[in-house]
C-alpha cells in the first residue's frame, strides 16, 4: 500500500480501517490525526463467466479482509494494544446469497455485472427511483435479485440472508446479522427517506422480508469482534465493529467534503461526484445514498470510464515495451495542444452511459477526425471527454439542488495527472483540491471507527483526518473555450442514440 508506517504517530488509540474493494482488500491502522502507522493488502479475484457476467468468490472478500488485518495488526507490535475500533468500507452493490451457516450458495454478483437488462426495463421506474433514490442502472443489485428470482429461484428462495459485501464481512467480524444502511442501501431495496427496507421493493426482487439483515445507522458500534476472530487478528480485550457505509460516500468522509457546496471526486477507474444534501431528492441528474450523519444523503453522479479510458488508450494505442503504464512524453504533447484538441470531441461512454442518461446501449463517440490530428490529440481528447461530463454532471446537480459547487475534491489515479487536474479545473470553472496520501475511501471508514467507538462528530473527525496536496484554479480564459466546445459535445450523444441502440442490436443480432 501507499501510505508508508510514520514513526512516532502512534497516540493512545487507534483504528482500524478496511476498504474492500473490487480488486483487493485494503486495511489501514490511523489514528485521530489521520495518520496511517500500518497498512495491509491482499488483491481480491474477479470472474467474467459470460458476456455482461462478472462474479467474487465471497470467501474471498473475507480470506482477503482477515489477512489484510492480520497484516496490519502484526505490523504495529505492541501498539496494537491501542485498537480502539474497526470500520468497514466497500464496493457497493456487489452481493451474496447466504445459507443458514452463512456460506455462499453461489457466487457474489457484483456492480460491474450487467446481466439484468431486461428486469431494469421492466421494473425500472420512477416509483421504484423515488423510493430507492437509484435511477434505473446496471448497478443496483435490486434488478440482479429479479434476475435471480426468474432465472434461479430455487437458489434465491433457499437463502437465508441476502447480504452486501459489508454485511457479509459484519456477520464474520462479529457474528451478528445486522449491517449498516449507508451500506444496505446499495442493494436497492431501501425506503431510503425512511432508512428501513421497502416491503415492495423487497417483493419486487422477488424476496421475503426475513431474508433481509437488521439495520444500523453509519457510526454505531455493531457489536465486538469474536474472541476467535480477535484472536486470529493478535487483537487483545474486545474490540467493537464500528457500522460503516459505502465506498463512495466514505471517500467524502476522507476528503472531508460535508459541506453542500464541496463535492468529492473520484477520478479513478470510474468517475463518482458527490455532494451532502440535508434534504432527500432524487431525479435523473444523480443516484441519491445514504448520508454518513443522521439526517443527510449523498446526491452523487456516475460514468463508467474515466482513468479506465486513459489506461485503455496507453495499453492499446502506446508504447508497446511501456504496458500500460504512465507516459510522461504522452502527457507533454498533449498537454501542449490547445483547449479542445484541435476540434477533436469525444463522449466517454465506453462502458455505457450513467448519469444523466442511464442508457445500457450507448458507446464511445470521437467526432472531428482530420489529417492533423495525432496520438496525443486522440489522448488529450478523452481526458477532456470525461472532464466535459463532469461539468454536464455539475449542470444538472446545481439545477435540481439550486447550490452552486465551490471546490472538487479529487482523488483517484486520475487525479495524480497535473494534465488532467489542469483541464478538469478549466473544463468545469471550480477550484480542484487534491487530496493527499492514498485510501481516501479507509480514511473515511477511520472516521467512522473513530467517532463511533471514541468520540467526538463527525465533521470534527473528518476535519481532522483530511489532508490536501495542492489547489488548481481554473483560468477564465481557458474555461470560456472550453465552454464553446462543451456545448457541442453534450449534443453529440442525445443525436446518436437511436443509432447506437439500433447498433447494439445488430452486434447482439
Amino acid at each position: 500500500m501507499s501510505d508508508p508506517r510514520v514513526p512516532g504517530a502512534v497516540s493512545d488509540r487507534l483504528v482500524l480501517a478496511v476498504d474492500c474493494s473490487t480488486t483487493a482488500a485494503k486495511v489501514v491502522a490511523s489514528d485521530g490525526e489521520g495518520r496511517v502507522v500500518s497498512s495491509g493488502s491482499r488483491p481480491l479475484d474477479l470472474s467474467r463467466p459470460g458476456a455482461g457476467l462478472h462474479e467474487q468468490d465471497a470467501d474471498q472478500w473475507w480470506t482477503a479482509t482477515v489477512g489484510a488485518l492480520a497484516e496490519t495488526v502484526s505490523g504495529l507490535g505492541p501498539d496494537a494494544r491501542a485498537v480502539a475500533a474497526v470500520a468497514v468500507t466497500h464496493q457497493r452493490e456487489s452481493f451474496v446469497l447466504l445459507d443458514g451457516a452463512g456460506r455462499p450458495l453461489r457466487p457474489a454478483i457484483c456492480w460491474l455485472d450487467s446481466r439484468a437488462g431486461e428486469e431494469i426495463a421492466e421494473l425500472g421506474t420512477d416509483r421504484v427511483r423515488d423510493l430507492s433514490g437509484k435511477p434505473p442502472d446496471v448497478t443496483p443489485a435490486l434488478y440482479k435479485l429479479a434476475w435471480l428470482a426468474r432465472h434461479e429461484p430455487g437458489v434465491l428462495r433457499g437463502a437465508e440472508t441476502v447480504q452486501e459485501v459489508h454485511g457479509f464481512l459484519a456477520g464474520r467480524l462479529t457474528g451478528h446479522r445486522t449491517t449498516s444502511t449507508g451500506s444496505a442501501d446499495s442493494l436497492g431495496l431501501l425506503d431510503l427517506r425512511r432508512g428501513t427496507w421497502s416491503p415492495e421493493l423487497t417483493a419486487l426482487a422477488g424476496l421475503r422480508a426475513d431474508q433481509l439483515p437488521g439495520l444500523a445507522p453509519p457510526g454505531r458500534v455493531l457489536a465486538p469482534l469474536t474472541p476467535e476472530v480477535a484472536a486470529r487478528l493478535g487483537l487483545s480485550g474486545p474490540v467493537p465493529l464500528v457500522s460503516g457505509i459505502g465506498d463512495g460516500q466514505a471517500a467524502g468522509l476522507g476528503a472531508n467534503a460535508l459541506d453542500d457546496d464541496d463535492a468529492y471526486v473520484n477520478l479513478g477507474t470510474s468517475l463518482v461526484m458527490g455532494v451532502v444534501s440535508h434534504e432527500y431528492l432524487t431525479g435523473p441528474a444523480f443516484r441519491t445514498l445514504a448520508g454518513a450523519e443522521p439526517g443527510t444523503f449523498v446526491l452523487e453522479t456516475v460514468l463508467n470510464a474515466a482513468a479506465y479510458l486513459a489506461d485503455w488508450f496507453r495499453r492499446e494505442f502506446g508504447d508497446p515495451g511501456a504496458g500500460g503504464a504512465v507516459d510522461p512524453a504522452l502527457d507533454e504533447a498533449a498537454a501542449a495542444l490547445p483547449e479542445g484538441s484541435d476540434g477533436l470531441l469525444t463522449v466517454p461512454y465506453w462502458n455505457c452511459a450513467q448519469t444523466p442518461y442511464w442508457d445500457p446501449h450507448a458507446r464511445g463517440i470521437t467526432v472531428g477526425w482530420h489529417g492533423g490530428h495525432t496520438r496525443a490529440h486522440l489522448y488529450r481528447s478523452l481526458l477532456e471527454g470525461v472532464a466535459f461530463e463532469l461539468r454536464l454532471h455539475l449542470d444538472g446537480l446545481e439545477a435540481r439542488t439550486g447550490r452552486r459547487i465551490r471546490v472538487l475534491r479529487t482523488t483517484g489515479g486520475g487525479s495524480r495527472s497535473a494534465l488532467w487536474t489542469r483541464i478538469v479545473a478549466d473544463v468545469t470553472g471550480r477550484e480542484v483540491q487534491r487530496c493527499a496520501g492514498g485510501e481516501i475511501s479507509a480514511r473515511g471508514a477511520a472516521v467512522l471507527a473513530w467517532t463511533g467507538a471514541i468520540g467526538g462528530t463527525v465533521a470534527e473527525a473528518s476535519a481532522a483526518m483530511a489532508a490536501f496536496d495542492d489547489t488548481v484554479s481554473p483560468r477564465p480564459d481557458a474555461t470560456a473555450r472550453y465552454e464553446e466546445f462543451s456545448a457541442v459535445q453534450r449534443r453529440v450523444y442525445p443525436r446518436l442514440r437511436e443509432v447506437l441502440t439500433d447498433l447494439a442490436g445488430v452486434v447482439v443480432h
